[in-house]
């Protein structure tokens, strides 16, 4: 819903995820260079690490990089022909680069630098807001988890018998939790 009481009829708000180090790439680095919705990233790096051990971090920023460079860049039919690689398995091997991303380098990990970035990101979501019309910490949704988890506490309860009045789905849930915790003969 837009300030003006509008509903909004174009995508808004990106969401902010990650994995540090080269964890992501087994979980969404796939999604970003082959997947079918374009995901803008931000690679964040530290000079300094906190606990050096051996060429670790070397290893950590060269993947850093490189994957801001298969990127941006990507890898093309004849790159991929020119190293022999079969007919069958080349459109695999294939990137089309072109996917954007930003390489953000800060000295160290600090109670500070971490306060930078969140700066940063806060006011991102802020302006986009402003450009889209809209009130990205207005939190309606939030209120309204909030309002019904209260509902729930009391159901969660062991010695509570509450009739659950929730879809069933919740509903459910709420029973599975019940029966976990449950003591089972072995405890």
């Amino acid at each position: 819903m837009t300030l003006a009481g509008t509903e909004v009829d174009y995508q808004t708000g990106p969401i902010y995820w990650g994995e540090p180090g080269t964890n992501g790439q087994h979980s969404f680095y796939q999604l970003i260079h082959q997947g079918t919705k374009l995901v803008p990233c931000d690679l964040i790096g530290f000079l300094r690490p906190l606990n050096p051990l051996g060429r670790h971090h070397d290893f950590l920023f060269a993947n850093m990089f490189a994957q801001a460079e298969a990127l941006a860049f990507g890898k093309t039919s004849r790159e991929v022909q020119a190293e022999g690689i079969p007919a069958w398995l080349a459109p695999h091997r294939t990137f089309e680069g072109n996917r954007p991303s930003s390489t953000i380098l800060l000295e160290r990990l600090t109670p500070d630098a971490l306060g930078k970035l969140i700066a940063f990101y806060e006011h991102s979501v802020f302006t986009q807001g402003a450009i889209w019309g809209i009130d990205s910490f207005d939190q309606w949704g939030v209120e309204l988890g909030k309002a019904l988890a209260a509902r729930i506490i009391p159901e969660l309860e062991p010695e509570a018998e509450h009739e659950l009045t929730h879809d069933s789905s919740t509903n459910a849930l709420i029973r599975r939790y019940g029966r976990a915790k449950e003591p089972s003969p072995g405890r």
